[in-house]
């Protein structure tokens, strides 16, 4: 039991540590836990995530290229102009924008081109813009477990497969998308009425005697006028055109290739290289650069997500597969009894650690070994998304820097933030949504 403990103490000590330096600190430091719990406690080294690192790679790479191409910046544009035509709705429809934008492209990253235009929209028409701000920012995470490219969803294909517990990426989907639509239509109904609007709120009205303030608020912000060339409209239908494909595979196994053991080759590797070939088409058809791709934001956000995961994911099924026994006879059963504890379990996780893919990583092998089934598993994943209740995500900070009139702020006590309320909404509902579709379908 001590020996767990202090285990325990190390592992935990590890991920704060990583969490504390950002960037690749938590796949390194992870990976300097695999060697103490190895050579310092002679527990047996599991196997590292090799095909999860694989498909995340593949997956970010088609992903990069399709931004240096100018396809996520078409993207945002079409969006823009389905908010102008219906400024009146723009705290629903923003974040189901931003919802379906990262469901598109597997990273909530594209975000970042769109919250201006929000704001923009927001205050051309006199809605406060807190309303829709804080939700698009929450919603665009939201986004990753139900997008089939994301990070956190070949995670848990990977992962299921691994375990010999395969659930299929349409599966998957049919969990986790419905679950993800009701969490932000639920936030989005609360945040129409949140706050005052602009022409009674004192403090602002206060703000708007100052000239330079209300220069400010007169600019103008477009992605409109940018444009689009032809080679980024194709690159955009050539991406989705690879996603059809793996959600065509999956949904007819027939037509899997086979592999030498003259089985159907599984789906984690087709996500593999199918992404990749899409993404060599959309470099030869926009004639991208290579060095461009590797220098894209989303490009670098991948491969430290990579990093992170390779790391983190391998310290935690290294210590659980050592502690198994002792994990299973402790907390086993009220686990079982109550699964909606694993869920604060891992929304708690998620809140320090700013990556769906790598909470999963922490949490599905603690899962496992404590006996929860894949389909339970499955019902929880979109309590993998935590990280908005600090406010220290940059989607958040994002939003309240684009947001001129400073509606949308972290209040005085920390927590009493704009995205607080909406982001506990959403995440509530679409777990709970989430839980009860899997044990339905699956």
């Amino acid at each position: 039991m001590a020996m767990f403990w202090i285990q325990f103490v190390l592992v935990l000590g590890a991920v704060l540590i990583g969490i504390r330096r950002g960037g690749v600190a938590l796949g390194l430091i992870g990976g300097l836990g695999v060697t103490l719990l190895t050579i310092g406690f002679r527990s047996a080294p599991s196997e590292p995530p090799i095909a999860v690192m694989l498909i995340i790679l593949a997956v970010v790479t088609a992903s990069a290229t399709l931004q240096v191409a100018g396809g996520l910046d078409y993207l945002v544009q079409l969006t823009e102009r389905m908010l102008r035509a219906h400024p009146k709705y723009v705290t629903i429809l923003a974040p189901l924008s931003t919802f379906f934008l990262t469901v598109c492209v597997g990273t909530g990253h594209a975000v970042y081109a769109l919250l201006p235009v929000i704001a923009d929209v927001a205050i051309k028409t006199g809605i406060r813009p807190e309303r829709p701000m804080a939700i698009s920012s929450v919603a665009s995470q939201m986004g990753i477990t139900a997008s089939p490219v994301a990070a956190a969803v070949t995670f848990f294909l990977g992962f299921a497969a691994k375990a010999g517990h395969p659930v299929t990426l349409i599966d998957i989907i049919c969990v986790t998308m419905p679950a993800g639509i009701i969490g932000v239509l639920a936030a989005a109904g609360w945040s129409f009425n949140r706050g005052k609007d602009l022409d009674k709120d004192a403090e602002f009205q206060a703000r708007l005697t100052d000239p330079d303030f209300r220069k400010a608020l007169d600019a103008d912000v477009t992605t409109l006028d940018k444009k689009i060339s032809t080679t980024a409209k194709v690159s955009v239908a050539l991406f989705f055109a690879g996603v059809a494909t793996i959600i065509l595979f999956a949904v007819c196994p027939e037509l899997l290739p086979m592999g030498a053991d003259k089985k159907p080759v599984a789906m984690t590797t087709v996500v593999q290289f199918i992404m990749l070939a899409y993404g060599a088409f959309i470099m030869f058809s926009a004639n991208v650069k290579a060095k461009d791709i590797a220098h894209s934001s989303v490009f670098i956000a991948g491969m430290i997500a990579v990093v992170s995961i390779f790391g983190i994911a391998w310290m935690s099924d290294t210590f659980i597969s050592a502690n198994k026994k002792f994990l299973v006879d402790n907390i086993g059963i009220m686990v079982k009894i109550a699964p909606w504890t694993f869920a604060i379990a891992t929304f708690c996780i998620s809140a320090f650690v700013k990556s769906q893919a790598a909470t999963l990583a922490i949490t599905l092998p603690l899962g496992l070994a404590l006996g929860l089934p894949i389909p339970l598993l499955l019902g929880l994943m979109p309590a993998s998304y935590a990280y908005f209740f600090f406010a220290f995500y940059p989607s958040d900070l994002a939003a309240i820097n684009f947001d001129r009139t400073g509606t949308t702020h972290i209040g005085k006590y920390l927590l009493n933030h704009s995205f607080m309320i909406p982001g506990l909404i959403g995440v509530g509902m679409s777990t709970i949504t989430a839980y009860l579709i899997s044990s339905a379908i699956l």
